[in-house]
């Protein structure tokens, strides 16, 4: 089991005036391997889960597990985990600071007390997973695209080596190509490394394409955890939370009301053209 929270709590401010809940007696298991899309509206406490995950800020209550151990017990090496758990903050471009691009990535490593041969390895390997060219590595990262700034990112963290990648919301600001090289990145990331990837994203299609597992938060509760097209089913009740499903959900919902009975959790183009040609060849037999 790769990460494991139980009945997690967390109150800012707590016993003050300005005391709020961001999160109420959550628990779930993420799989080693799998890929979990996060969605919630603004507010509903997405931000504070993840940075859990990695011990970046304790529990009220309750406590996350890691490889079967509780990483807020007194002696755990968080710093340790924090390389097996990497972190990509919304707009991590802005943490960019090196002279170029191949020392930025390398200083993860090297402040993990790997020697220079090793870090470098280890950059320009995590920079060509995310897509970046050798031509870039001694750009400085302040002289090229919002694109590359986003995998430049993504392979400082990458780096490190970790085993869980936590993204919160990166394709934010990125035009519509960035987003699908990013996305596809990650996703390459997962097939071929085994990388278990936890997505924050406000896009119910990119979540519906990507994710095996979906996790929905609501007033700093869990209200469903399950595979994306069982959630989206649920659409009436997501919208009610602020959120929504998939274009597709929709359409299959209309076409269901015409009469034509497409499978009501189909929720990816894919999944429409797969439904839509079984009921034109069902059609055409009959």
């Amino acid at each position: 089991m790769s990460l494991k929270a139980e009945h997690l709590t967390h109150i800012y401010q707590k016993g003050t005036a300005m005391e709020s809940c961001a999160l109420s007696d959550i628990s779930f298991e993420i799989e080693d391997g799998s890929f979990v899309g996060l969605i919630g509206h603004t507010g509903s406490g997405k931000s504070t889960l993840i940075q859990h995950l990695n011990g970046l800020i304790r529990p009220t209550e309750g406590t996350i597990y890691y490889e079967g151990e509780d990483i807020f017990s007194e002696g755990y090496d968080l710093r340790s985990l924090r390389a097996k758990v990497g972190l990509v903050f919304q707009y991590p471009e802005y943490q960019l600071f090196e002279q170029d691009v191949l020392t930025d990535v390398k200083f993860g490593p090297k402040n993990m007390g790997a020697s220079e041969e090793e870090a470098e390895k280890r950059a320009v390997e995590a920079l060509k997973l995310v897509g970046v060219s050798e031509e870039l590595f001694k750009r400085s990262p302040f002289e090229i695209s919002g694109g590359q700034k986003r995998r430049v990112a993504i392979a400082g963290v990458l780096s490190m080596e970790p085993r869980v990648l936590i993204l919160d919301e990166p394709t934010a600001g990125l035009d519509p190509r960035g987003r699908d090289e990013i996305l596809d990145s990650i996703d390459r990331l997962h097939r071929e490394r085994g990388i278990t990837i936890i997505l924050v994203s406000h896009s119910m299609e990119d979540v519906a394409r990507y994710a095996d597992k979906l996790m929905v938060l609501d007033k700093s509760r869990l209200k469903f955890f399950d595979e994306p097209k069982k959630v989206f089913s649920h659409y009436r009740e997501l919208e009610r939370m602020g959120l929504s499903a998939p274009q597709i959900t929709y359409l299959a919902a209309g076409l269901r009301k015409e009469g034509i009975m497409v499978d009501e959790e189909i929720s990816t183009v894919g999944e429409a053209k797969a439904e839509i040609l079984r009921i034109i060849n069902e059609t055409d037999k009959a």
